[in-house]
């Protein structure tokens, strides 16, 4: 045996990302960015949350964790609560369950839910832009894929835009009561249990 070539043990971080946060960790624009929260060295998000949507991101320094996170052929459930213009009727939620063209891909037949009451989240720092006229209704979507925006496109190309958008679960990984800027480290056991899920499914 030559020298001792071991790896530094790998690193895996749930984190709940805020509203107006870029999911990376430099912006030229003085932007804020994962690492005005996170000062763990080596990881990276694995998979994409956009500036105007919360919740959830995955951080990690392994990358057959993150392969397996964001490649849509492993499936792996990402639940999103959706807030949206007006109340979709049948016919709208028929279409998200089915999948939606969006310039030339259709969308992988989605989970769709109506919620009887508004979910208990931590208030956004820059409110949503609230219309008298127009009333809101929050939805709990699952997607197995992660095209760009999807939930943003598939919503407003049912006429039904979103407004407010919260990442709440990634496979057997849930934000939980974990809040806005804050993270937590996966236990072994936990990412475990991420391979056993697909392995499953």
């Amino acid at each position: 045996m030559g020298r001792d070539t071991l790896k530094p043990a790998s690193r895996t971080l749930v984190f709940n990302k805020p509203y107006g946060v870029l999911p990376c960790f430099t912006d030229p624009k003085g932007r804020p960015t994962l690492a005005d929260y996170v000062a763990i060295p080596g990881v990276y998000a694995a998979g994409r949350l956009d500036l105007d949507s919360e919740g959830l991101l995955v951080l990690t320094s392994d990358g057959t964790l993150a392969h397996r996170i964001t490649d849509p052929r492993h499936q792996l459930p990402k639940v999103y609560l959706a807030q949206v213009e007006r109340m979709p009727n049948d016919e709208a939620l028929g279409r998200l369950r089915q999948g939606i063209l969006l310039k030339g891909t259709r969308t992988r037949p989605a989970e769709v839910h109506v919620l009887s009451a508004v979910p208990e989240l931590p208030d956004r720092p820059v409110p949503i832009r609230f219309r008298k006229s127009v009333p809101t209704a929050w939805l709990k979507i699952t997607l197995r894929e992660g095209l760009n925006r999807q939930v943003r496109r598939m919503t407003a190309a049912v006429g039904h835009p979103t407004v407010r958008l919260v990442r709440i679960a990634i496979g057997t990984m849930v934000l939980g009561d974990l809040q806005p800027g804050h993270w937590r480290e996966l236990t072994r056991s936990e990412i475990a249990r991420i391979s056993a899920a697909e392995s499953a499914g």
